[in-house]
């Protein structure tokens, strides 16, 4: 029991610390990301760390066994540098004993990361792609950032107000151009406005937006011509369309419940409820791989093992992702689907793992054939 209180301390302080590195590059560059959308306008900058937040537990289902992988080549890869797995096995700790000691807080992991995929991650992802839809179906004036030239969404103009109030209804001094649209052998019309204060309006009865100017001018003509029309006005009314969302859109198989992922039929749902479920087996697959792949000869040095075992785990990896997107283009049949990447790196764990048995078992084999041969 101390021995394998000794191990899980050092397997689990190498993979909180390794876990929590991971995590914060992950969430540092797509907070910096959401950042940046939000300093364009694309996102109110309140739901930033709403969003980070309901991210969180997609971003640690993936974390957690990396973390863990590389935390038994760290912990492991030390004890063979300092001669201690030399003691203990000389003390008889076979290294199928290890495997076991190492597979029960493999298991703890595998528990927290299977409870995060099923359940806590979906709902995550479902509450971040409602407040980022909501994001999207904001009209092109709840984007508006003030003293900044901000481009409509199609390109075709600019508005600019000096300073907006706290519930962003409010503008001062407004600026807008808009290029109208071009007549056959004509060059576009160009329309400016000027006004010195605005207000965001809801209609009470239809809920649609407008946006009342006061006291201002409207310029309409074409540009390089002298023709321009002049229109003051005391009010100036104008409707504010809201974002255009594709109809008909699908809520993504990520942000559904495994529930309903069970009674679908649906390729992309089987998929995603096939990795929900692979990730488990994946910390369970990824400890029978590191264990024989943290043995470290002392004279190769600490990180000789750390490159090819992070490899194969990117390998391994990128195949269960290979083999969702197969399953949901029809490429590949639901069944063995992802289970049979599982079952290639099983073997290639197994093959580790009794490496040594199956040396010295040819070696015996070709020895007695040897001797036959001689007698």
């Amino acid at each position: 029991m101390i021995i394998f209180r000794y191990l899980a301390k050092e397997v689990l302080v190498s993979m909180f610390a390794v876990s929590g590195v991971l995590l914060l590059i992950i969430m540092s560059s797509r907070f910096v990301k959401y950042l940046a959308e939000a300093a364009a306008g694309k996102l109110a900058p309140d739901v930033l760390l709403a969003i980070m937040g309901y991210r969180l537990p997609g971003f640690l289902e993936l974390v957690l066994p990396l973390g863990l992988f590389i935390g038994i080549l760290l912990a492991y890869g030390r004890l063979y540098m300092d001669s201690e797995m030399t003691v203990l096995s000389a003390c008889g700790m076979s290294q199928r004993k290890l495997l076991g000691y190492t597979l029960l807080p493999a298991v703890l992991v595998s528990v927290i990361v299977g409870v995060l995929s099923l359940f806590i991650s979906p709902a995550g992802i479902e509450k971040a792609e409602f407040i980022l839809s909501e994001q999207k179906g904001r009209s092109e004036f709840d984007h508006l950032q003030p003293a900044r030239f901000m481009a409509s969404q199609n390109g075709s103009g600019v508005t600019y107000s000096e300073s907006l109030s706290l519930n962003r209804k409010q503008m001062r001094n407004v600026f807008m151009a808009e290029m109208g649209v071009a007549d056959k052998g004509e060059q576009a019309k160009l329309s400016v406005i000027l006004a010195t204060e605005g207000q965001q309006i809801i209609d009470p009865e239809s809920g649609e937006r407008y946006l009342k100017l006061n006291k201002g001018y409207r310029y309409s003509g074409r540009p390089g011509e002298a023709d321009y029309q002049v229109l003051q006005f005391d009010e100036y009314w104008q409707h504010l369309a809201k974002n255009k969302i594709k109809a008909g859109s699908t809520v993504k198989a990520d942000s559904i419940a495994t529930a309903d992922l069970l009674a679908s039929d649906d390729l992309e749902n089987i998929a995603a409820l096939q990795w929900r479920l692979s990730l488990p087996l994946l910390v369970i697959v990824i400890t029978l791989l590191a264990v024989p792949l943290s043995k470290t000869d002392p004279r190769q040095g600490r990180y000789v093992q750390m490159v090819p075992a992070i490899l194969l785990y990117i390998v391994y990896l990128v195949s269960l992702n290979a083999a969702r997107g197969a399953i949901e283009d029809g490429g590949m049949s639901p069944f063995p689907g992802i289970w049979s990447v599982h079952f290639v790196f099983i073997t290639i764990a197994v093959v580790l793992l009794f490496l040594n048995d199956i040396k010295i078992y040819f070696s015996r084999r070709k020895t007695s054939s040897v001797g036959a041969a001689n007698a």
